[in-house]
Order: C-alpha cells, then sequence, then structure tokens
C-alpha cells in the first residue's frame, strides 16, 4: 500500500518542520523578549521627530503639540514609534494617502498619535498577537513590541479604524 508509506512519509517531513518551527519560535521569542526600560526624562517632540524622519517611503506630516517631558526609555519609546510609522506608511502607499503623527497633553501624561489614510484594519481580532501577520514578508512583532513597550513603561497601545475619515489611528498613552 504505497499511500501508507507516502501519507507516514509526509507526516514525518510535517513533524520533523514542526519541530523545527517550534525552536525557532522559542529562540525568537526570547529574542523579542523586552529588557526592562531604563527611564531618564525625555523630550516628546524629539523622540517623535527622530522616529518620523526615519521613514524615508512617504513623508510624515508632524502634528506637534505643547512640549512635554515624560520619564521613559527614549530608545524604546522611539522603537514603539518607529514600529507603528511603519505599519501606517505600508497602509498609505496602496492608496497614496497621508501619515501623520503628534502629541498632546493628558491628564496621566502624554497621548501620542500615529494616523494613516489607509484601507482601515481587517482582522482588529489578531492585531497584537506575536507572530501574526497578514503582510508578506513580515514578522508579526511590530505591534506586539510596541504595545510591550507602551505597557513596560506604565502605558497603553490602542489601534483603531479612524471614525469619519479613512484609515487607522494608534494611540500610545504613556505616564509622566
Amino acid at each position: 500500500t504505497d499511500w501508507h508509506e507516502d501519507a507516514r512519509s509526509g507526516l514525518n517531513v510535517i513533524a520533523t518542520r514542526a519541530d523545527a518551527l517550534s525552536r525557532f519560535m522559542e529562540a525568537y521569542a526570547r529574542l523579542a523578549r523586552l529588557p526592562p526600560p531604563l527611564k531618564e526624562q525625555m523630550d516628546i517632540g524629539e523622540v517623535v521627530n527622530r522616529a518620523a524622519n526615519l521613514e524615508t517611503r512617504l513623508p510624515v506630516q508632524r502634528q506637534g503639540g505643547s512640549a512635554i517631558s515624560i520619564h521613559a526609555d527614549a530608545g524604546q519609546v522611539e522603537q514603539a514609534l518607529i514600529n507603528l510609522l511603519h505599519n501606517a506608511a505600508e497602509a498609505s502607499l496602496p492608496t497614496r494617502g497621508a501619515v501623520a503623527i503628534g502629541w498632546k497633553e493628558v491628564e496621566e501624561g502624554v497621548e501620542i498619535f500615529v494616523r494613516d489614510e489607509g484601507e482601515g484594519i481587517m482582522n482588529p481580532t489578531n492585531l497584537f498577537v506575536p507572530f501574526f501577520t497578514t503582510k508578506p514578508g513580515g514578522s508579526g512583532i511590530g505591534l506586539a513590541l510596541s504595545r510591550q513597550i507602551a505597557e513596560a513603561h506604565g502605558g497603553t497601545l490602542t489601534l483603531a479604524n479612524r471614525v469619519g475619515a479613512p484609515g487607522a489611528e494608534a494611540l500610545l498613552r504613556l505616564p509622566r
């Protein structure tokens, strides 16, 4: 019975690949674990500008708020913003839409927004699931890592479709 042998052989290949993939994912997850933030006073405007300057595929509109300084790890906050801007640019490129970043002071600290004019979020359930991606060549760790950074600072990260406008808006809230 040749098909039994073929099936057994196919299942062995699947099992071997699954084991290898599992080992790879464990190593990748260890690599993606975030070190504790090294917090110092940082200027929100400077970090926003540095992150915005790194997105070269389209112009990022800056809608700055008042000068705000918070106690945070500037490198980690910048990385979170780079990830959010990268996703916003990816969403806006096919629609030739705009990307904007800005901030405002809120009672507990600062709220930084990243807005795009893309198609919007099609699959909100899996947004922050590590390694889940709908993008060819995507790793699926950008949003998960950005949320990890927000939470390590006692903050939050949300992402939702914009109301009354095309695209999505990410809101990164960080305490003082």
